[in-house]
């Protein structure tokens, strides 16, 4: 999750990721008319695919799923299939695509193994809480940006205020840290 500054953090990590990776989803503040440009741009630079989301869309290895803007962004899976659920539900924390949403869903659903949960750069809480219920609930490996580095330090600030936060790493480490 990401807001204020973002989308330059997230091109970065994104750039240092290797060839193979494992499913991502991603959640950046971003109005209905960017965030399809938003990933095809990413898309450009990648050796996996990136892209806007689409209701239905499967979460698989070597894959970016970018939250459209104006929409709400929902994990899902039913045993082995893992799936989004975009929907026009209320916005969380002003926000639509809302991190503590998508945060939430996963706390909902079966899925149990390897989830990392990361906040980047940006304004406000969002993300904050729902990486706490990730973290509680799954177990999850956490990561938010460090103060220095990022453009806006309140999303990464109040998670690791709630405790919630396993790492906190420059911008540089991100791609790394992730993967790890």
């Amino acid at each position: 999750g990401a807001s204020t500054g973002g989308t330059r953090a997230l091109k970065y990590i994104l750039d240092g990721l290797p060839d193979k990776i494992p499913p991502v989803l991603i959640v950046q503040h971003i109005p209905a008319e960017f965030s399809r440009a938003f990933a095809e741009r990413l898309n450009e630079s990648s050796s996996f695919e990136v892209r806007e989301a689409i209701d239905g869309d499967r979460v698989i290895p070597n894959q970016i799923l970018v939250a459209p803007g104006g929409k709400q962004m929902k994990f899902i899976n039913k045993g082995s299939i893992m799936k989004v659920e975009i929907n026009d539900d209320a916005p969380v924390n002003r926000f639509q695509p809302s991190v503590d949403y998508l945060f939430d869903s996963v706390t909902k659903s079966t899925y149990d193994k390897n989830i990392v949960a990361a906040i980047f750069t940006g304004m406000g809480r969002d993300g904050a809480s729902g990486m706490l219920r990730i973290k509680q609930i799954k177990q999850a490996t956490t990561i938010a940006q460090d103060e220095k580095s990022s453009v806006v330090f309140g999303m990464p600030k109040e998670a690791i205020k709630l405790g919630c936060v396993d790492h906190i790493v420059p911008l540089e480490e991100a791609a790394r840290s992730l993967m790890n």
